[in-house]
């Protein structure tokens, strides 16, 4: 006679063994979500090596502030020329840097390596609020799973 429920010892044996679809379809959603990310991550590098040239209006500014400075009554002094230039400076190489760390993220998100490098530049990337935050909390999401951290080598 056979039971309609299974016994209260619940089923004997082993438990069943998950498909392997459902392994292969977490292994396609991985890798396209790295590769998503991978995009977003050049488009968001792209822009930011774009946008970053824009300080060197402040570094011309500040290269004629000290070459046209006559010393007269109405000419700025020559420490405000120094200064546009160093800042206008600084800014380029930090986004360009940036920028740069963000192509070697994207590069290393398809390749599957270099995952702390990864955390570092999302990490540096919140500083470009919206799209960048966003970008970061999403590498930080993706980057957590334990089917992830164990595909980067």
């Amino acid at each position: 006679m056979s039971q309609p429920y299974p016994p209260p010892g619940g089923i004997p044996g082993p438990a069943p063994a998950m498909p392997d679809y459902y392994t292969n379809m977490q292994v396609d959603r991985d890798a396209e979500h790295l590769r998503i990310l991978s995009i977003c991550w050049y488009i968001l590098s792209g822009l930011a090596a774009f946008f970053g040239l824009v300080p060197i209006i402040h570094v011309i500014i500040g290269i004629t502030l000290i070459t046209q400075s006559r010393g007269g009554a109405g000419d700025p002094p020559a420490f405000v020329g120094w200064m546009f230039m160093c800042m206008g400076s600084f800014f380029i190489l930090f986004i360009e840097t940036v920028a740069v760390l963000g192509f070697f993220t994207a590069r290393s998100l398809k390749e599957r390596r270099r995952r702390t490098l990864c955390f570092i530049a999302a990490g540096m990337c919140c500083l470009q609020i919206p799209i960048g935050l966003t970008l970061a909390v999403f590498t930080f999401i993706v980057l957590s799973r334990p089917s992830i951290k164990a595909s980067f080598t």
